[in-house]
């Protein structure tokens, strides 16, 4: 496990209060039985079977249909879409040590033509859905005519939107024999293996008797885990499927629950109504620790910053844009609030992607820079501006104290920050369409670099979801020339060279880069943290004993 940065104690009062707002703010989850019995959650803990039960930052149960399961963000992909359904390709999450890469899943492997843009899917023979039904290639385009085909009696436009990122660079799909497909893509595309980590693959006769809303309630896929019982606002659970290709799942059981506040994570986990939470509160770190839980950490592809309109004033200004990323004090917000949960970013790229470099480090806590900066820009005096925050959700970990301090930084150089706090999955749904919530001048929103493809989704002037409206031809070009590249090591190189580029334009505010923080009770075993958005939940199990380790 990573050392933990050394840090000064930041007032427990400070976070506690803040949030506690954030309780009063964040959506509740409630709901009705959307399937299955009624089981009382509570009496799932997990502490004498093994059954694993996840406490999520989400205010609800993710979608269940495969790729829709990105509805709570990647949170929902890491415990339902990378549990109960498999890809074409998937990451290698076995050395937390490294960057996870591309490695075969469905798809056992695959050869691009000479120029990028046709690659040819060798698929898995051997593997059946959890209802006993062949994957094959007739499956494969299945739901690949699901997604892509809008001329297909089986297209989904829903699954299509979802999915969008993910496949914005296929052009088509056909069957070449009964276990290989080809896909075609919109010009060379070289990191089309990565993008199909995230497109999953449901039992074509389970969806075709079901209906799209019947499976959206009892999906079938060829995961780890099976669906069991899944009640709305409250819990998932899944069985472990004992025929997995890759292995029989160690734990029997996983349930799922949604619990936004995180202080009542916490709480759940010292009871024992769950025994693994994400994001525990940074100031509960070292008491969870003395108690025998295990809080694990790591580097891993994700950032939370502020995405700015670059489209108007003020932040059409690359000065402004540079003056707020001198402003902040990124230090403190990631060793005093944050407990060392997290780590400053003085640059576009996190230290867990390929594109980085530490010579591109750029932004200091420097307020008279910020102050001459400002003044260059003609706003010597400040000036007031809205930020759309979520309070809760995959990879947000403590927004309402967060966003305070870095609301007072700013008040420092005179510019003031009016918080505007939104529901988690609203905020997405906006953010993907490429729109900033209620039309503030800023989003605060927790975003993964774990696709390379997403640097052109963030940062592509013509970026469905370039909410920031940034736009720079230098890097538009660098982000072409990288998709005309196999060598990953080579493509590295390119992003790199864009990267420094949009750290110099300030596109947006770089804030941190969080260790993707989560605990568990001392029963749970065999976890091994990857440098990853997602988690290999295949060889935890639960039972009596000691606090398990990073390895």
């Amino acid at each position: 496990m990573p050392a933990r940065l050394a840090h000064r104690t930041r007032p427990r009062s400070v976070v506690l209060g803040a949030l506690a707002l954030a309780a009063s703010l964040a959506l509740a989850a409630c709901g009705t039985g959307g399937g299955g019995g009624g089981t009382d959650a509570a009496t799932d803990s997990g502490a004498a079977s093994n059954t694993l039960v996840i406490g999520m930052t989400a205010t609800n149960i993710p979608l269940l249909d495969t790729t829709l399961s990105q509805n709570e963000g990647y949170e929902g992909i890491r415990f339902v879409g990378n549990q109960m359904f498999d890809a074409l390709t998937r990451f290698d999450l076995s050395d937390p040590g490294k960057i996870p890469d591309v490695v075969p899943a469905l798809a056992e492997s695959w050869e691009p033509n000479e120029d990028l843009s046709v690659w040819t899917f060798k698929l898995r023979p051997g593997v059946t859905f959890h209802d006993g039904e062949p994957w094959n290639a007739d499956a494969a385009m299945f739901n690949l005519d699901r997604i892509i085909n809008d001329a297909s009696p089986q297209y989904y436009p829903e699954l299509n939107a979802q999915a969008g990122l993910a496949i914005s660079g296929v052009q088509s799909a056909r069957k070449v024999d009964d276990m290989t497909v080809e896909i075609t893509t919109k010009g060379p595309w070289s990191h089309l293996p990565a993008d199909l980590t995230t497109i999953f693959f449901g039992s074509p006769k389970a969806i075709q008797e079901l209906g799209n809303d019947g499976f959206g309630k009892a999906p079938v896929g060829t995961g780890p885990f099976k669906f069991k019982e899944f009640v709305q606002g409250q819990r998932l659970v899944m069985d472990k499927n004992a025929e997995y290709w890759r292995g029989a799942p160690k734990v029997d059981s996983v349930i799922l629950r949604p619990i936004p506040d995180p202080t009542a994570r916490v709480a759940a986990l010292r009871s024992g109504e769950v025994n693994w939470i994400e994001v525990p509160l940074p100031d509960d770190v070292e008491s969870l620790e003395s108690e025998g839980f295990t809080v694990h950490l790591n580097s891993y592809d994700h950032e939370w910053p502020w995405v700015l309109d670059t489209s108007k004033p003020p932040f059409d200004d690359k000065r402004v844009r540079q003056a707020l990323n001198y402003a902040i004090d990124r230090d403190s917000l990631a060793n005093d609030i944050l407990q060392g949960t997290a780590s400053p970013l003085p640059q576009a790229a996190a230290e867990a992607n390929f594109a980085f470099r530490k010579e591109n480090d750029t932004y200091t806590h420097d307020p008279e820079k910020a102050k001459a900066l400002l003044a260059e820009a003609g706003y010597a005096d400040g000036f007031t501006f809205r930020l759309s925050f979520p309070t809760s959700g995959s990879g947000n970990m403590v927004p309402i104290p967060m966003n305070e301090a870095l609301q007072a930084d700013l008040a420092e150089v005179g510019i003031k920050v009016e918080l505007e706090p939104i529901e988690w999955a609203a905020m997405l749904q906006d953010f993907f369409v490429g729109n900033i919530p209620g039309g503030a001048e800023a989003i605060n929103i927790s975003l993964s670099y774990q696709q390379e493809g997403f640097w052109t989704s963030w940062y592509g002037t013509d970026a469905a979801t370039n909410a920031g409206k940034y736009s720079n031809p230098e890097v538009d070009a660098l982000f072409k020339e990288a998709k005309t590249i196999e060598d990953p090591a080579a493509r590295s190189e390119v992003y790199a060279e864009a990267s420094k580029l949009i750290t110099d334009d300030a596109a947006w505010l770089f804030i941190v880069s969080d260790m993707n923080p989560r605990a568990t009770a001392p029963s749970v075993k065999g976890f091994n943290m990857p440098k990853s958005w997602f988690v290999d939940l295949t060889g935890v199990s639960v039972g009596d004993g000691t606090a398990s380790t990073d390895q």
